[in-house]
């Protein structure tokens, strides 16, 4: 299978398979999402497992391991600037991380919920964050624009936002509180038949969870171009790409790395 599409390529490697956005390679970017694999999982009790499947994907794009910063995710809206590596028990309760500093790969883990990469290319900032569907409730992406304005004096116009591998409309079902939770949210959207769909089964819902946030994105001023989508389903995909839904207590994580 090769995921490839005009937004991504698909990098094929004996061991670990990832994908790359074409727009962040053009900008001399590293970066990756990593695809499911039997010997590496990112987000694990088995921190030596973690620390071998960091260190690979590191070494494959030339980061520098040592200075890796991850957060310990906790599905809340904060994101944190960071002019310093940290170690991950320094990031307790952050869902994402900011940095302009060079040589420190900043990494979230998913395995259906949103990993975001965001890059401006004017004043090099990068970052990583995850959003699953309290992340998105709670707006975190928007928290993260708004750091990278007020802490580094980025302009809307010049940030990218790269959407990872997710679960998508398709499969992302909830009950009625959360649909009901998300309509009075999101109500001044004035979207709400964009966002939310009657499923077949009596109670249930789809929320289109990546869409939301691209409304949200594009109400802050982020220009629609700059925008770009994996246009991957992760339970659609989910023989090589990590699903929580379908895998169960079980399941793989990936990450999504970037450095400067």
């Amino acid at each position: 299978m090769d995921l490839s599409n005009e937004n991504i390529i698909h990098v094929k490697n004996k061991d670990l398979e990832y994908i790359q956005f074409r727009k962040l390679n053009e900008l001399g970017i590293k970066h990756a999402y990593t695809l499911k694999s039997k010997d590496y999982n990112f987000k694990n009790t088995n921190q030596e497992i973690v620390n071998k499947s960091f260190k690979c994907i590191c070494e494959k794009l030339n980061m520098n391991f040592n200075n890796l910063t991850r957060p310990i995710q906790t599905h809340t809206n904060v994101v944190e600037s960071i002019k310093s590596p940290k170690v991950y028990e320094q990031l307790e309760n952050v869902d994402g991380v900011i940095t302009n500093v060079k040589d420190i790969p900043t990494a979230t883990t998913n395995a259906d919920c949103i990993l975001y990469l965001i890059y401006d290319n004017k004043n090099k900032i990068i970052g990583s964050i995850h959003s699953g569907w309290r992340g998105t409730y709670q707006r975190i992406i928007e928290n993260a624009v708004d750091l990278m304005i007020d802490k580094y004096n980025s302009k809307v116009e010049d940030i990218m936002i790269f959407i990872c591998p997710s679960i998508r409309k398709c499969h992302f079902e909830v009950s009625r509180d959360v649909k009901d939770m998300f309509e009075e949210k999101f109500k001044f959207t004035g979207k709400l038949d964009e966002i939310i769909f009657d499923s077949k089964k009596e109670g249930k819902y789809y929320i289109d969870t990546v869409h939301l946030n691209n409304i949200l994105l594009e109400n802050k001023g982020i220009r629609k171009e700059n925008i770009i989508d994996s246009l991957i389903c992760s339970v659609c995909n989910s023989e090589i790409v990590s699903s929580y839904r379908v895998e169960g207590k079980d399941f793989i994580s990936s990450t999504a790395i970037i450095s400067l």
